[in-house]
């Protein structure tokens, strides 16, 4: 870690430069940190989720499924066609909602205040 206002080399070479002399502000950028590897892994865990669900769907997972009762039924032409195929709207717009999430996620990062305790 280094100080923004000390010297230019400690700066460049510094993984983390605080940018006020506070000293205070150390506890911030490490909860900050923490913070930030917990919204990594919880994006990381939704995008998963997401693809796991719904690629193999979308990939035709429930064709047997379907051609076992006899076919699609009506009520659920819309997402899974006549052959039991995901639609590729619905795949779409799936995907792009997980981006949504993903990005709303960290946003979150934005509002970061460090908690003070009081004793």
């Amino acid at each position: 870690m280094a100080i923004g206002g000390g010297a230019d080399i400690a700066a460049e070479s510094a993984d983390i430069t605080l940018m006020r002399g506070d000293v205070a502000s150390v506890a911030t950028s490490i909860a900050l940190s923490r913070q930030t590897i917990r919204t990594i892994k919880q994006n990381l865990f939704w995008a998963f989720f997401y693809n796991v669900m719904l690629v193999p769907v979308a990939a035709g997972a429930l064709y047997p499924l379907f051609q076992a009762i006899g076919g699609v039924p009506g009520s659920l032409d819309f997402f899974f066609g006549t052959q039991g195929f995901l639609n590729p709207v619905l795949a779409a717009v799936a995907m792009a909602f997980s981006s949504v999430t993903v990005i709303g996620n960290s946003l979150r990062l934005r509002g970061f205040r460090m908690k003070t305790q009081l004793s």
